[in-house]
């Protein structure tokens, strides 16, 4: 069943006049429910673009955006944040957390604008600390961002990302900022997510992190150039010594 639904998606810039740029110029594909998808290309190939398109982050120039059978185009910025808090989880490649707030609050955020009682919230945080693996829940959970290393912040980030169960995890870069022992943790993260029901799409110009995925799309100036399904598992296995 598809989950997301891209047709002739376009997305154009107006740079001051007469000067347009192009970012996407009609992109369609859709991610299966459950799938593990990773969207691969060179800096300024779009895959940042898209991912901001898909995740209602942006609005396409051209196209339709189908989500879990809702047709987005059409909403008002309201609806389309209502609708994103409910239905996607993000994960940036700076983590994005909120600096005055505790790793809890960060992943309770949310759950606030969803609407979710504050005990009902705490429970969940801890209960997603627990999840994402961070070491002692009870104690990291009220140190602020600062407080933790670049992998501690991220796997808070995972866990923000989880907190109203969406129906998709979209990535961008989410190891970028990470030490190999770091992003291979948050990986794992991905990987146990998947197995476990959650659709995941993936923004990457790496390689060892495109190659987890079972899908691979690949973009270039724009247009759609590749897409790969990693049928051997074997092509998706990492090289432990990088």
């Amino acid at each position: 069943m598809s989950l997301l639904e891209l047709k002739n998606v376009k997305k154009t810039y107006n740079m001051g006049k007469e000067i347009q740029v192009e970012a996407l110029k009609g992109i369609s594909f859709s991610i299966e429910e459950g799938s593990y998808t990773s969207i691969m290309g060179h800096s300024g190939s779009g895959k940042s673009t898209l991912l901001q398109i898909m995740g209602c982050l942006d609005r396409a120039t051209d196209g339709d955006i189908i989500i879990n059978g809702t047709a987005v185009k059409k909403m008002n910025d309201f609806q389309l944040a209502h609708f994103r808090n409910k239905t996607i989880g993000f994960v940036f490649q700076s983590f994005n957390l909120i600096g005055n707030l505790t790793a809890l609050e960060n992943i309770e955020l949310p759950m606030i604008y969803a609407g979710v009682s504050r005990s009902e919230r705490r429970k969940k945080a801890m209960e997603l600390l627990k999840i994402v693996g961070l070491e002692e829940p009870e104690e990291r959970g009220h140190h602020r961002p600062s407080q933790l290393s670049g992998g501690q912040q991220q796997r808070v980030a995972v866990a923000r990302a989880l907190a109203n169960d969406p129906a998709m995890i979209l990535a961008d870069e989410p190891t970028g900022n990470l030490a190999t022992n770091q992003w291979r943790i948050i990986l794992d993260i991905f990987r146990k997510l998947n197995e476990s029901g959650k659709t995941i799409v993936v923004v990457t110009h790496d390689p060892l992190v495109g190659n987890e995925a079972s899908r691979i799309i690949t973009l270039e100036d724009g247009k759609m150039i590749d897409d790969r399904i990693i049928s051997d598992k074997a092509e998706k296995i990492v090289d432990e010594k990088r």
